[in-house]
Parts: C-alpha cells; sequence; structure tokens
C-alpha cells in the first residue's frame, strides 16, 4: 500500500466505507511484498534470478504463516451462533485457539476444555438395518447421540474435579473434523473463538497484509529460501542468507514486543513486587 493522504486515511477518499484504510499504514500487503521484492532483489545483477512469480508468491505466504506460528501475538476473533448441532466449524486459518467464550448479557463467560467431550460419526442404515452405500462408500452422517453432555454428566456422577463439575458448557476441539464440540447447555447460544490464524484468510494479496516491522525479514525470508532450493549456490552463501535472515526476525521480534518501561512498572506494582 502506497503512502495515503490524511483524507484517504481517515475518510477513504470520500468513498465507502470511510473506515476501510484505518490502522492500514502500519502493515503492508502481500501483494506489495512480492512487487517490491521483483523490484529490489531480482535481476541479472543480483543473487536471485530467473525465478518465477509464483516462486516467490510460495515463499512470500509460507513466511508470513511461519511469523504466525512463531512470533505475531495478534488475534482473531470470530462469533457464531451455536444450533442444537452443538457443533462451530473452525475458521479455515485456524492454528489454536486462545479462548473460547459465552456470550451471555454482553459479557463473556470463558469455557472450559473438556477432553471427555466426544463427537461421534454413525453411518446411514434402511429400515432393515442394513447399512446404506453411496457406490462403494458407507453413507457417514453425524450421530443422535449427545457424547457431550453423555461425558459432563459421567464427570459428575464420579466426583469431577472443578474444571469439569461447573454448569458452564464446555468444549472440545475435533481437529480431524474440523469443528469445535459443545455440551448440550451451549445450544441456542453465541459464541466467540479467539484463535491464531495462519495469516491465509483470504485468497486475495491484497488482502493478506504483515506488520512493517517483518518486511524485511520477509524478503530475507524468501531469497534464503530461493538460494537455498537451486542447485549451485555456493554454501558460504547460503549459510550468510540464512544468518541475514534469523537476524532480521529478532531483531523485528524485539521490536514488535509489548514489554516497555512503562508497562513493566505498571505490571510490577499491580503484582505487589517492590520496585527500587
Amino acid at each position: 500500500m502506497g503512502l495515503l493522504s490524511h483524507y484517504q486515511y481517515y475518510k477513504n477518499g470520500g468513498l465507502p466505507p470511510q473506515d476501510a484504510n484505518w490502522g492500514s499504514y502500519q502493515y503492508t500487503t502481500l501483494a506489495d511484498i512480492i512487487n517490491n521484492y521483483k523490484l529490489v532483489y531480482t535481476g541479472n545483477q543480483a543473487q536471485v534470478n530467473n525465478v518465477a512469480d509464483h516462486i516467490i508468491m510460495f515463499h512470500a505466504k509460507r513466511a508470513i504463516q511461519e511469523l504466525h506460528y512463531d512470533a505475531f501475538k495478534e488475534v482473531n476473533a470470530i462469533e457464531l451462533h451455536v444450533e442444537d448441532t452443538l457443533r462451530f466449524i473452525l475458521p479455515r486459518d485456524y492454528v489454536d485457539y486462545v479462548r473460547i467464550s459465552m456470550v451471555k448479557g454482553g459479557i463473556l463467560h470463558p469455557l472450559s476444555q473438556n477432553p471427555q467431550i466426544l463427537s461421534a460419526t454413525s453411518y446411514e442404515q434402511d429400515t432393515a438395518g442394513e447399512l446404506v452405500f453411496d457406490g462403494v462408500n458407507l453413507t457417514e452422517v453425524d450421530s443422535d447421540l449427545d457424547l457431550a453432555e453423555g461425558a459432563r454428566l459421567f464427570q459428575i456422577g464420579q466426583g469431577s474435579n472443578a474444571l469439569h463439575s461447573n454448569q458452564n458448557p464446555q468444549f472440545s476441539i475435533d481437529k480431524a473434523r474440523g469443528v469445535i464440540n459443545f455440551t448440550s447447555a451451549m445450544s441456542g447460544e453465541s459464541c466467540i473463538v479467539e484463535y491464531i490464524s495462519d495469516g491465509m484468510s483470504d485468497n486475495n494479496p491484497n488482502n493478506i497484509s504483515v506488520n512493517k516491522f517483518f518486511e524485511d525479514y520477509l524478503y530475507a525470508y524468501i531469497t534464503y529460501a530461493i538460494l537455498d532450493s537451486k542447485l549451485g549456490v555456493q554454501e558460504y552463501i547460503i549459510r550468510r542468507a540464512l544468518k541475514k535472515k534469523t537476524a532480521l526476525l529478532r531483531n523485528a521480534r524485539i521490536r514488535i514486543s509489548d514489554i516497555s518501561p512503562g508497562r513493566l512498572l505498571q505490571t510490577l506494582r499491580q503484582q505487589g513486587n517492590t520496585i527500587k
């Protein structure tokens, strides 16, 4: 994204929606990363040359995914209504959850995870009890059994600990099926899932962005990945590219860290520690 005027930033140039560019200046898009890399880091006089655009795109996406796995502290949130199926489909860019909450009276009530909550697959049967096939495969349907509620009641009946004995809904994550399963108390309620994303929530490179603190690291990552996969590149050149990539990641992580002297002092005071 190019440099925006105040009018473009605050009012989107008079076009709707006016908030389209709010907060955008701290980010750069994947499309800009690709274009900048081709302009500055490739060519006859550069280490990287004769590289197809799709290869640069591939490594750029991998760099952004690695950042989300390892360095970013940004959290995505999505809200959905939980129906009678007691299932919540995981976002397609989901990596891991931070917090799962029920919304009640405008207040978030964090839920506890219960690994005892199960999900089952049932096979469709005809009126005679025979299994139904779709060609050569069995026809799968979701089980009607409320295994989630059954697991919760079993825990309570067996004298469970405080984590599982409260009356709040509970959940478990079935990554294989891509869903969150809830106990029946969650039916009809709204749920907010806060989660870590891999940064690939959109297929459009103009809608995928990364904090500008990591821009130089992305260029270094792409360069290292390309050199490391090419034949005939001297080992010392690859090691130098790896060293640069590692150093830029470390520096960017320090820059983006939430710890500052003022915040640190405030945190220590809240914890009742003596500050000298």
